[in-house]
């Protein structure tokens, strides 16, 4: 299944949830915020969300700066 991830294309296993993705890419779950198709995925739903086929993900990390 196709999906993109950060912009990037990316094959995806059928059923993958969005915590599948965060697990596949390296991120961990502090500090971390996820789009699905413009919308915010609540964390507590990361494991029951399956991404569909053509879905766009962003994944956005907290940064502190000055």
């Amino acid at each position: 299944m196709k999906a993109e991830v950060n912009g990037e294309p990316t094959e995806l296993a059928e059923r993958s949830t969005v915590a599948d993705v965060l697990r596949g890419i390296g991120k961990a779950r502090k500090g971390v915020a996820v789009a699905m198709n413009g919308q915010l995925v609540r964390r507590s739903d990361w494991e029951e969300t399956v991404v569909p086929e053509g879905a766009r993900i962003e994944v956005l990390t907290a940064v502190q700066g000055g």
